[in-house]
């Protein structure tokens, strides 16, 4: 099975949105569905379809609609296993170095740089434990300012999204 999630930012430029309502309907329906047909759209949100396209074409100018990707179901793909892995490291407040380095690992799907104990919180698939014990020791281990990390299994998920909630 194959969804689509768009990924998008909504940025305020002196207190004035760069989106609106219109705007906000169109993404609403893209989240859904990122390849329905903007003949569709413009019947939701009662426009005609040149105008949709248009619109789509200034959203992601302005990125606001970041890029459109496939979502595959990660057992189909055999990368059973999910987990969270905290990384703390040496680097110094500013550093970025090891989030880039991080970002670089393809078993890796997010990155963030957190506040707190540790200093980076990722998101990991792979296949089995195997598949994640490797990538612990020979792929981020092996990053010079990694100190420690600190793994989470996910046993199952209930609700996995990149649906942003918009007013």
């Amino acid at each position: 099975m194959q969804l689509r999630c768009n990924i998008f930012v909504i940025t305020k430029m002196k207190g004035v949105s760069v989106i609106d309502k219109t705007d906000k309907k169109i993404l609403n329906v893209l989240q859904d569905n990122g390849r329905r047909a903007n003949k569709d759209i413009a019947g939701d949100v009662g426009m005609v379809p040149s105008a949709i396209s248009e619109r789509i074409k200034k959203l992601k100018d302005k990125g606001v609609i970041k890029k459109f990707e496939t979502r595959l179901d990660p057992v189909k793909v055999e990368k059973n296993l999910l987990a969270f892995v905290y990384v703390t490291t040496n680097e110094q407040v500013h550093g970025w170095d090891t989030g880039h380095k991080l970002s670089e690992v393809e078993e890796i799907q997010e990155v963030y740089n957190v506040a707190g104990e540790d200093c980076y919180l990722i998101k990991v698939r792979v296949k089995d434990t195997k598949g994640l014990s490797d990538l612990l020791r020979e792929k981020i281990g092996v990053i010079d300012t990694v100190v420690s990390t600190r793994t989470t299994i996910v046993l199952d998920t209930y609700k996995e999204t990149c649906h942003i909630k918009l007013d």
